[in-house]
């Protein structure tokens, strides 16, 4: 059986988008539970040289709707610009990649697939195919910024399991 570029890339941000914003629901219960602040999460990092949860959300957008964009378009480029620490801005951020990603057609990626993408940097460039930028660069970038944005509230105390990550999976029984 082959895998479309629909069932691999689409419906892999579509669920972990889900997940995602479930993530940032629970973030907010945790600050208004314990009467901390949004930005004791929405800024908190695994490290410091590394992005706070908010802009780990923001690149879940980034890399599912913007990256869908960026292949119909022939060109991706990062975003480097401060995102906002609220809940809302978070949640909407989630809703709009989803709204985005739900309405890409099953056909639609399979059929420029071998078209040329190019990432491009300021002076940097890297060129793919559409199937490889989204297969070797977005997908797996969407997937290191999820379990970031996981990491962080974890390593801040929040009660999550491997199943607030996962979500809902494609069984068989689901399909039914």
């Amino acid at each position: 059986m082959a895998v479309s570029l629909h069932d691999a890339v689409v419906k892999g941000y579509l669920q972990g988008l889900e997940r995602v914003g479930h993530l940032v629901d629970k973030a907010e219960a945790h600050c208004t539970e314990h009467g901390l602040d949004a930005t004791t999460l929405t800024e908190a990092r695994l490290a410091e040289d590394m992005w706070p949860f908010a802009k780990q959300v923001f690149e879940c957008g980034h890399h599912s709707a913007r990256a869908i964009a960026g292949v119909r378009a022939g060109e991706f480029n990062p975003e480097l610009d401060p995102v906002p620490s609220d809940f809302a801005a978070l949640r909407g951020e989630v809703a709009e990649a989803l709204r985005i990603v739900s309405a890409v057609a099953p056909d639609e990626l399979d059929a420029i697939a071998g078209r040329e993408m190019l990432f491009r940097f300021r002076d940097f460039r890297q060129e793919y195919t559409v199937a490889d930028f989204l297969l070797s660069f977005s997908l797996p970038n969407f997937y290191f910024h999820a379990t970031t944005a996981y990491a962080i509230l974890r390593a801040r105390g929040l009660a999550l399991g491997k199943r607030d990550y996962l979500g809902k999976t494609r069984t068989v029984t689901a399909r039914v």
